[in-house]
């Protein structure tokens, strides 16, 4: 959650200042309270927010006696539901906080309904980050939503040309998956263009309504569809299935895997 302010804090300094140790800070990131920065060494780098943020932890759990649960619950509502300069990223986790809200459940109770950590959930509603594709749907399919939507894709669609290497891109919530958009607005298709970092994979299979087709540009992609059909994906080829059917994938590639992926309708 740090962001662009320099000054940045040591773990031994941050806990100084909150008046903790070391080690209750790392159980603080476990369950979801803070996230701090990583130094090129994967050190931890907390900002002077995160400082901030550390204090009031404390202070909720010293003074008010609240569990890490209610701690998330009373550091969310502090923070301001909408707010129209900040970037796509954020603005994911804030759809899915509010709809949370609008469903009157707390963290935990959908962190357990979907089965993720709650500490995933609330990283993911402050970062927009930190999540595998699986479970970013399966969230889309327990608010009953899709992930285009989540991602900012509602616009008015208009028409438009999408120029080579100006693609609007998803907040990345998922480490090494880029997705970009070829066509803008409420169409009857999602019309994506995905680059894979080496080794990565939805890391799950899911299913939806539609169909969906997929033609790859460069590398290699693995496709299973319901645990038991493999298909090995190469330049050129392409493959056309229904959505329902569970699927997941991975990039097989030494190097990135680019690919036109396309769903209609837009239930993806």
């Amino acid at each position: 959650m740090s962001n662009g302010t320099s000054v940045r804090y040591k773990v031994a300094e941050a806990a100084r200042s909150a008046g903790v140790s070391a080690s209750t800070l790392r159980l603080w990131e476990s369950q979801g309270l803070v996230v701090p920065d990583r130094s090129a060494t994967g050190h931890r780098q907390y900002s002077a927010e995160d400082v901030a943020r550390l204090k009031k932890i404390a202070w909720y759990r010293t003074e008010r006696g609240l569990n890490p649960a209610a701690i998330r619950e009373a550091l969310e509502s502090e923070e301001p539901s909408d707010s129209s300069d900040a970037a796509d990223a954020s603005d994911l986790g804030r759809r899915l906080r509010s709809l949370r809200h609008a469903a009157g459940k707390t963290l935990d109770q959908v962190a357990g309904d979907v089965g993720v950590a709650a500490s995933t959930l609330s990283t993911l509603e402050r970062t927009s980050q930190g999540v595998s594709f699986k479970t970013l749907h399966d969230l889309a399919e327990y608010y009953s939503t899709t992930v285009s939507r989540l991602s900012g894709e509602e616009r008015d669609a208009v028409p438009e040309v999408v120029r080579a290497g100006a693609w609007r891109t998803w907040p990345e919530t998922t480490p090494g998956v880029t997705v970009q958009l070829l066509a803008e607005g409420r169409t009857m298709m999602d019309c994506h263009r995905f680059v894979l970092a080496p080794g990565a994979a939805s890391e799950g299979a899911y299913r939806h309504d539609g169909e969906e087709f997929m033609h790859v540009l460069s590398g290699r992609l693995e496709l299973v569809l319901d645990s038991d059909q493999f298909f090995d994906l190469g330049p050129g080829d392409s493959l056309y299935f229904e959505s329902r059917r569970y699927h997941s994938w991975r990039n097989r590639h030494d190097g990135e895997t680019i690919l036109i992926w396309i769903n209609t309708p837009p239930t993806f």
